[in-house]
């Protein structure tokens, strides 16, 4: 049998252990899942014949090797700095490997190494990257084919809560790592070009300046800007393209919201907090609020963040429990940022019944003999449940499909790479829509950069 080991069973592996083992007999293979938890392996594997769970430490040299060696393909879903240590042994004993993670400038130094073995590391083949990458290959390619030039290429995602399980008033809950989410913007200015002009926005300024977005029925959504929009454009031959902005999506009203805790500086994780583990949730808002002997923490919050008593924003703090003086932070020398994703993960946790939603949408604004023209791509697709969420189906099925790919030697490029070839995102993308991942073409009228659609 063919072995596919698997590193970490998080929840993000759902949809890719169950695709394997639901493909092990017709494709004669054998899944062996390493978690440092063999129960959380176990309980993946959930008996199938095909499945063995082990444990495995990744930082238990040992462990590591003897479950490399005994594989033909690796799959890696640690967290992505640990990807290295697994990219080595993969190295030293002749075995493919996948990950869902960007390729870190030390994963990208292998890559001569890589080739000269023979071997294909493929990266940054989950949704975001992943998905994005070949959904938006696939148009540019064809656009180039038609012998056009590309003006405008945007792109969005966002990990959001199905609307019938938005049940609060943010219109959001965590689908992914909540710490994520609260250091999200954070490390540097986020950086853009747009019409020719080359744009940053301070992470202090970012949550204010949001693009809308209204996407095939699904409604209205706002965006905000990633980090570093510009390598993209390398990535994908766009070296010349006039504008080119990636942003994370989220509803209508969630950023301006957001913006206020950046302002109060309770996303900051440079520093601990003294006494963090006694405060109360009231206390720790007190914290960033100036000293009155007579106005009460709540009129302070609204006086300092300017927000009128009948605002819906005020009722979305009042939403998350920060003045309540009996609930307790309970963490030990804990950063803002630490506290502010305890309080939030009371509300924002996904319940037992609640779904996950995806939402990817991208422009593509081109020009040929005939002028402009711009097409809209968009992909929404809803999880299942708690186990097989919309997440765990966009992250783990490529990953999945990938893997067969390069074990049927359907994928033959070797290197550290990402999805950006043909031969990669064709058969990848195809089989993805038997799963309900399906991306709704429209050409639209050519609009460039809208001023009108930027807050700022």
């Amino acid at each position: 049998m063919r072995k596919i080991l698997i590193i970490g069973a998080g929840r993000s592996s759902s949809s890719l252990i169950k695709y394997l083992l639901d493909k092990s007999n017709s494709e004669n293979l054998q899944i062996t899942i390493g978690d440092i938890s063999i129960e959380n392996a176990q309980k993946k594997i959930n008996n199938h014949p095909n499945g063995k769970a082990i444990t495995l430490d990744v930082f238990n040299e040992e462990q590591r090797i003897a479950a490399i060696k005994d594989s033909d393909i690796v799959i890696s879903m640690l967290p992505a700095h640990l990807h290295i240590e697994v990219a080595k042994n993969c190295l030293e004993f002749k075995k493919h490997m996948v990950t869902a993670s960007y390729i870190s400038k030390e994963m990208q130094e292998l890559d001569q190494q890589v080739k000269d073995n023979g071997l294909i590391f493929m990266n940054e083949i989950g949704l975001d990257p992943g998905i994005d990458h070949m959904s938006a290959m696939q148009v540019i390619h064809k656009i180039r084919e038609k012998g056009a030039k590309m003006l405008l290429f945007e792109s969005f995602c966002g990990g959001l809560v199905a609307p019938e399980s938005d049940d609060n008033l943010w219109n959001y809950k965590f689908t992914w790592n909540p710490r994520n989410v609260v250091l999200a913007g954070q490390g540097g200015a986020s950086m853009f070009i747009q019409e020719g002009t080359y744009k940053y926005i301070p992470y202090h300024k970012l949550f204010r300046r949001t693009e809308f977005l209204t996407i095939n029925g699904s409604g209205k959504f706002e965006a905000y800007a990633n980090r570093d929009s510009l390598k993209y454009r390398s990535i994908y031959g766009l070296e010349n393209i006039p504008t080119m902005y990636r942003g994370t999506i989220r509803k209508v009203g969630f950023s301006r919201a957001w913006n206020s805790f950046v302002q109060l500086g309770m996303t900051d994780d440079t520093y601990t907090i003294e006494n963090s583990e006694h405060m109360s949730y009231r206390d720790f808002t007190n914290l960033f609020l100036a000293y009155s002997p007579s106005d009460s923490v709540e009129l302070k919050f609204r006086s300092y963040l300017k927000i009128d008593q009948d605002d819906l924003m005020w009722a979305k703090f009042i939403e998350l429990d920060l003045f309540n003086p009996n609930k307790k932070i309970g963490l030990v020398n804990a950063s803002p940022a630490q506290i502010l994703q305890k309080i939030l993960m009371d509300s924002w946790t996904l319940q037992p019944d609640d779904k996950d939603m995806i939402v990817m949408h991208h422009k593509f604004g081109y020009e040929d003999e005939k002028g402009k023209h711009q097409i809209e791509s968009s992909m929404v697709i809803k999880g299942d449940d708690q186990t097989y969420t919309a997440m765990a189906k966009t992250v783990g099925l490529p990953v999945a499909i990938a893997t067969l790919q390069i074990l049927n030697k359907k994928i033959t490029t070797t290197g550290v790479q990402l999805p950006i070839n043909k031969e990669v995102y064709e058969p990848i993308l195809k089989e993805l829509e038997d799963y309900g991942v399906i991306f709704i073409e429209k050409d639209v009228p050519y609009l460039g950069y809208n001023p009108e659609s930027i807050r700022g």
